[in-house]
């Protein structure tokens, strides 16, 4: 249920300049974490000989399968944990994650791994929601927090998306942060911070 979910809440148009500034870019072989359905393949660089796509959910992966099927760069699916990538070291060029550092369990294992399969000076191109710097909306996705990750398989609203990347030893060169249009209520879910950093 929930990779169909984040197929049509994740996937609508709003979110596309947001997913096509994160693929800006990228070269060469490139790993994607939480692939999910594909949305990101239509906005991949001409520079992008192969994605190796990092994706638990065999749903997912099947709701990817036609546009799988479309794309011009081959797509490989070589893992289901971005925590455990089975890449040799400094094997891959570029990495993307969009939507998917919020659910991810072990965050910080999953940005060490990106780091270690980066060849030294490889992009990560990035769009997530996270951590709002507001206090007043910062508040409400602590207190949504435990919920949200109840109903949207462990989806977290409160992780600070740079200071995570910096954390990990990324340099954030781009970032582009601010709410996603919408109502005031829908500002804890609406932060998103996108760009581009490297290893």
């Amino acid at each position: 249920m929930v990779p169909r979910i984040v197929d049509r809440t994740c996937g609508i148009a709003e979110l596309e300049p947001l997913r096509a500034n994160a693929c800006d870019g990228l070269r060469g072989r490139v790993v994607e974490i939480g692939f999910g359905s594909g949305s990101n393949i239509g906005l991949y660089p001409a520079d992008v000989t192969e994605i190796v796509a990092v994706e638990p959910s065999d749903v997912a992966w099947e709701l990817s399968a036609s546009r799988r099927s479309r794309s011009s760069v081959p797509v490989s699916r070589v893992g289901l944990d971005g925590a455990r990538l089975p890449l040799a070291d400094a094997s891959v060029d570029s990495a993307l994650v969009t939507f998917s550092l919020c659910t991810i369990p072990d965050v910080t294992g999953a940005l060490a791994e990106l780091r270690r399969v980066l060849r030294p000076g490889g992009a990560v191109g990035f769009a997530e929601h996270g951590l709002s710097p507001d206090p007043s909306v910062a508040r409400w996705q602590h207190r949504l927090d435990g919920l949200q990750q109840r109903l949207f398989g462990g989806c977290h609203l409160t992780r600070d998306i740079p200071e995570l990347l910096a954390e990990q030893g990324f340099q954030v060169e781009l970032l582009q942060q601010g709410y996603l249009p919408g109502p005031a209520p829908s500002k804890p879910w609406g932060y998103v911070s996108a760009g581009r950093a490297s290893a």
